[in-house]
Parts: structure tokens; sequence; C-alpha cells
């Protein structure tokens, strides 16, 4: 008989919001607090907001002008080092309870531990061991944090996502015998973990409109409209997830590399100027790693109210790691597909990683150039290692658009 497994999904509370109140000696939960850079002015992305005033209604990534102007408010600015640090403790408490195997960093705030094995050691319920973890954490940070639990990582997090968030004890437990009752009717689809508003669009396209209709319809029409992810998709549906945390860590931590960056103000053909800056940020993370990469992707989000953009991928002849090249295909990408509609969000991704072993050369290149180019390029990543990313800087970045000495100050994208 299979052994039944126990999955904890943790999540902190309004987390840059609490660490914040937390630090001013503040109760999150009375306090009107919002994070978000006060430079920006009202068109400031909020990166989160106090329970307090999530409970008026307020959402936690919204702009700053879209807060109704009747509910007062303190801005505060992001400090990623400060979340970064108060995360660093809430891990700390989770390996007192399971070993690093067992856990799962999903994101700064949000873990899974697998507690299968652990219960007969401590001699509790997986609901007693998730009730126990979120009072240690409460003791010793001051943060309060929600627990799903599940048969499966599946269930864990959509039992915190849907139920324990909403729960007065902030913790709450599905298990197969749920999945009719608790997450077939969860509409619109888009409350379902994997499912964006994108996705939600096309489903409905196809009569969708419920987690149960979803697990209802044919798999095989699925897998034939979305491919690999139409069965991920119905399997998720009824409740179904085989992956466990060891697969995790089995997993190459970079399968590709990313980076994205939100604009605040309409940028048009400028934005060649900001993918120039973002391509340098991205390869020179590749290089570091020592991959090439086989495959471009660029994606771009218009502004609020046009509700459109695009994400296209172009393969390379051959692998490489050398800049120009990668940005000469992404530029490719924008002049094919941009439309001169207002961008206010833009997405690089660099995949089909290869370990970087050499450099291909071709009959139109130059040999000692290319190499020279080269040591150029190490020689300023050194440079800009050892006393900072703004030490060296291309002339454009003195532009009126230019963003990169800005972000250079930044952890994650934010303040420090």
């Amino acid at each position: 008989m299979k052994e039944e497994k126990h999955f904890l999904c943790i999540d902190l509370k309004s987390f840059f919001a609490s660490c914040e109140c937390i630090e001013r000696g503040l109760d999150p939960f009375t306090t009107p607090l919002v994070v978000a850079n006060k430079n920006q002015g009202s068109g400031a992305i909020t990166l989160a907001v106090t329970p307090f005033l999530k409970k008026q209604g307020i959402k936690g990534r919204t702009r700053l002008y879209e807060i109704p102007k009747n509910i007062p408010y303190q801005i505060v600015n992001p400090r990623m080092n400060l979340y970064l640090r108060k995360s660093s403790e809430v891990v700390a408490i989770y390996l007192d309870f399971v070993a690093e195997e067992d856990l799962h960093i999903y994101s700064i705030d949000e873990c899974f531990l697998d507690v299968t094995h652990y219960l007969t050691l401590y001699k509790k319920t997986d609901v007693e061991l998730g009730l126990e973890i979120l009072e240690t954490i409460r003791k010793k940070t001051g943060l309060q944090a929600t627990c799903g639990i599940g048969s499966n990582m599946l269930l864990a997090k959509l039992s915190m996502d849907i139920e324990a968030k909403n729960t007065e004890g902030n913790i709450a437990k599905w298990t197969k015998e749920d999945v009719e009752t608790k997450l077939w009717p969860i509409t619109p689809l888009s409350k379902m973990w994997g499912i964006g508003t994108h996705l939600e669009k096309r489903l409905q396209a196809l009569s969708i409109y419920t987690i149960g209709d979803l697990a209802h319809f044919s798999k095989e029409k699925l897998k034939e409209k979305f491919g690999v992810m139409g069965l991920e998709l119905w399997n998720h549906a009824n409740g179904i997830d085989t992956s466990c945390i060891q697969d995790f860590k089995k997993i190459k931590k970079e399968k590709s590399f990313s980076h994205s960056q939100v604009l605040f103000k309409d940028y048009f053909l400028n934005a060649r100027l900001i993918i120039q800056e973002m391509t340098g940020v991205i390869v020179k993370r590749m290089r570091e790693s020592h991959y090439d990469t086989g495959l471009v992707g660029l994606g771009l989000t218009y502004s609020k109210e046009l509700h459109d953009g695009f994400y296209h991928q172009l393969k390379l002849e051959v692998p490489t790691d050398d800049e120009d090249i990668i940005l000469k295909n992404i530029l490719n990408l924008f002049d094919r597909y941009y439309t001169n509609l207002p961008i206010r969000k833009i997405s690089l991704s660099c995949g089909a990683l290869q370990t970087h072993v050499g450099t291909q050369l071709n009959l139109f290149e130059d040999y000692e150039e290319t190499v020279k180019k080269k040591h150029y390029a190490d020689t300023l990543y050194k440079i800009q290692n050892k006393f900072g990313k703004n030490s060296v800087l291309k002339a454009s970045s003195l532009l009126a658009d230019s963003t990169i000495k800005a972000r250079n100050k930044m952890v994650g994208g934010h303040h420090e």
C-alpha cells in the first residue's frame, strides 16, 4: 500500500509590509501601511499592503493612484536586505523541524515542507505540527503565517491559497476526498494556482468556467489544444500531483536566465535602450555561470489600458555568450513584433543553455578581434564585481531614458 504523504505549504502574511511594521514596533493588523517606491509618484506599484488595508479591499499589487482617496495610509520604501534577513530567520525555523532535503523554498515568503516522516517523531498530526510551526514563527520573528496541508504539494498549496488565508486559524487541510467539494467549485479559473488570465480566456473559449468543468473535460482534447500543459491542467483539476520536494532538489537550479523590468512611464522605440541594458545584465549572469545560450526570448507588456502584449522566442544558429550577438537577435524580435504601442514591462530570457567550452568562430569573424572583445568583457565584469556595478558604465547610461544606474543600486529590483 502506498504511503500517505503529508505536505505543508506555509506563506508569510503580507510579508514585506509586515516586516516594515515589525521594524517600527507597529501591528500590521491595525496599521495602514503600503510598501512602494515614493520617488515614482502616484503610478508606483505597491509591493505589499498590510492585512489592515487588505480588509478594506486594497490589493497587494496595485498602483498608488488606485487606492481610494478616503483611505489614509503610510508609504514606506522597500528594503530588500531587511526582507532577505527576515526570510532567512524563518527558513532557520523550518530547519529546526525538518531536514534540508525535506524543505523547498518556493519564494522569499513561501515554502513547502514534507513532514511525512516527522509525525511519528514529534508524536503529532500534520495539523498539530503545522500549528506549532506557525506559533514558533510568530514568537521568534513577530510574523504571522498561513499553512495549507495536503496529501500532495498541489493540494497543500491550494488549501493555503483558497481556504487557510480566509480562515481565522490560518490553517487548512485538503485531501483527495476534498477535491469534488472544495476544488471543483472554484471559479473564476484564475483563482487556481497556475492559471493566469490569458489561459483562463482560452479555457473559457472551450466552455470551461469552473475547475470542475476542467476536470471533466476530455484529457485528449486538452493535450491536443495545449500540449503537455493540457495534461497537467487536467491532472491538477482532479487533484493529481506526483511531484515531491526531492524532485526539485535534483533539478538544475538555472535551466534558463531571465530578467524583467516594470517601467514607470510609457516607452516606445526608446525601449531599445532598456533592452540593451537588460541584455548586458543577463549576459553577465550567464557568462559568470559559464553558459552559452541557444534560445533568446523577448516579452513586452503594454500599458494597463490596452491589456495586451507579446512574448516570442528565437533560436540562435550557434549557442553563444557573445553580448552583441544576443542583443542583435533580441532586437530582431523587437523590430519584428513591436507595433509602436506604449510599453510598461520588458522581459528577456536566455534558454537552451549549454556549458561554455569555447568560442565558435566563422569565416566572417576576426579571431584576434573576438578574443580581444572577450577579454574586454571579462575585465569589465571584474571591475564591476570589485568596485560596484556603477563603477564602469556605457555612455548611454547618462541618457534620460536609461534606468541602469538606478537599478544597479537595488537588490532584487528594489531598494536595499
